[in-house]
């Protein structure tokens, strides 16, 4: 998606962009934001490099959380769609 804008977000309660974090900090900072809101609050994640891209995921669902939707932007990063489990 070129020149992506806010309103071309899926709807969301809360983004948060972990592009400069390394594993594990990169689940760290999604654990961190998914326990802050509230069950069944959509979260996006922007990642990059293929291991956030494989193991964000894998975390989050073995935790419990929805995978919504997973979208390549044109710089190489990733848009994480989450929401979280309990609703």
């Amino acid at each position: 998606m070129q020149d992506m804008k806010i309103a071309d977000l899926p709807v969301h309660d809360r983004a948060i962009d972990i592009t400069g974090e390394t594993c594990p900090m990169t689940f760290v900072r999604t654990r961190l934001a998914l326990d802050s809101l509230p069950d069944g609050a959509v979260l996006l994640v922007r990642l990059k490099g293929a291991d956030p891209r494989a193991n964000v995921p894998r975390a989050a669902a073995d935790q419990g959380h929805d995978l919504l939707d997973m979208f390549d932007l044109d710089d190489g990063s990733a848009i994480l769609v989450i929401r979280k489990a309990g609703a």
